[in-house]
């Protein structure tokens, strides 16, 4: 039984995204917090339960004293970086339809471009869990995200004579997203592929620089209560139809090297992507919009086919044929994903598929009625109810 089809998103709040916000991390995620719960039509002391991410420096007793809030019954934290976005939401909705809390807030905040850069050497690297230790990486030069995911795209893209212009296309396409999305930090700012093409190499052959998500500023929030008591709430019922995610053995949060697994492919993303269409009862082409984390945008690709919507190394021509754009078959990141509109670990793709689904988003898809959101690792489909 589906318990978690039994929960919803009722209320989102965000910062500005920017590259230097002038307030402590504490902050961010107060006013992203804030925004949420009173987008709910809620009051702090509503709240019972907080998920954040491991790597989260916010505590949950410090962020209740800003908020208000005065109990809680329920906390968690999810420990996979980015890949786990969408397993904050499963936790909320886990603690929601087992009655181990009411309304829970979901938080994430950082001073990613300002304070401790995830995109450097150094901290952002080394405090990762890594399956073979960070002495043997690291010797080999593999100190910053870019290098190590870089070694496992490479495979992917000889396997299947993926180009770097192939990968322009989908970033010319988020890109193309932000531009018009006033909350974006490259809005008004989109690109041609000459451009993509131009910027320079950050792992040769892989990566250029237009290929990496940004380093942000900024804080997200968003409140998961049942599906019964968001119909007498603010906002229309956003639904969360499934949930899941996939740690696979042998698996890391960067490194997966050392699992039993086709490289070319992204088994916890095919994993999870199963466990979701089993629990919905939905497959790929019911999905009329999806929000997929993009720390890179190969990443973009093999997501697309192991989600289902094309074959093994047949996502190059299904962005080629247009499917990704607002009009085509699969609008993909319509805010700009994490390249375009602003890297808060991907929790705002989350934020932007709720929009979608209220019908309040920049660039609206029309007569949305399901939103898959994946962080590969974790995902969630959301419905409108």
């Amino acid at each position: 039984m589906n318990r978690i089809r039994d929960t919803a998103i009722v209320g989102i709040g965000q910062t500005e995204f920017s590259k230097n916000s002038g307030r402590s991390e504490l902050q961010l995620a107060a006013e992203a917090s804030l925004a949420a719960i009173r987008d709910a039509g809620l009051e702090p002391a509503d709240i019972d339960g907080m998920v954040t991410f491991t790597q989260d420096m916010n505590d949950e007793l410090a962020l209740m004293r800003c908020l208000g809030v005065e109990d809680l019954s329920w906390t968690a934290r999810t420990p996979f970086g980015g890949g786990g976005a969408s397993a904050t939401v499963e936790l909320a909705a886990a603690a929601v339809a087992s009655g181990a809390a009411r309304h829970v807030l979901v938080y994430r905040a950082f001073n990613e471009r300002s304070g401790n850069r995830f995109g450097q050497p150094g901290d952002a690297a080394a405090y990762q869990r890594m399956t073979a230790g960070p002495d043997f990486h690291f010797t080999y030069g593999l100190d910053t995200p870019a290098k190590i995911y870089a070694l496992w795209y490479q495979r992917y893209m000889r396997k299947y004579n993926v180009s770097s212009e192939d990968l322009g296309r989908y970033v010319v396409v988020a890109r193309k997203h932000a531009a018009t999305n006033p909350a974006a930090w490259f809005h008004g700012r989109p690109i041609t592929l000459a451009d993509h093409q131009a910027s320079r190499w950050i792992v040769e052959p892989t990566l250029r620089l237009l290929d990496c998500c940004q380093e942000s500023d900024g804080g997200v929030a968003l409140i998961v209560s049942s599906a019964e008591r968001a119909k007498d709430l603010r906002q229309p019922l956003v639904r969360v139809s499934a949930a899941t995610q996939a740690q696979l053995r042998n698996g890391d949060i960067m490194f997966d090297y050392y699992h039993e697994h086709d490289l070319a492919q992204f088994a916890e993303a095919r994993r999870m992507s199963e466990r979701l269409w089993a629990q919905s009862g939905l497959a790929p082409t019911d999905i009329d919009v999806a929000m997929i984390y993009e720390n890179f945008s190969p990443v973009v690709f093999l997501a697309l086919e192991a989600h289902g919507f094309c074959g093994a190394g047949e996502a190059k021509d299904f962005i080629r044929d247009g499917h990704i754009g607002l009009d085509g078959s699969l609008p993909l990141n319509t805010h700009g994903g994490l390249l375009g509109e602003g890297y808060i670990h991907g929790v705002n793709n989350i934020l932007e598929g709720v929009r979608q689904l209220r019908g309040t988003a920049a660039n609206q898809v029309r007569d949305a009625q399901h939103v898959l959101v994946s962080a590969a690792r974790s995902g969630m489909i959301l419905s409108r109810d």
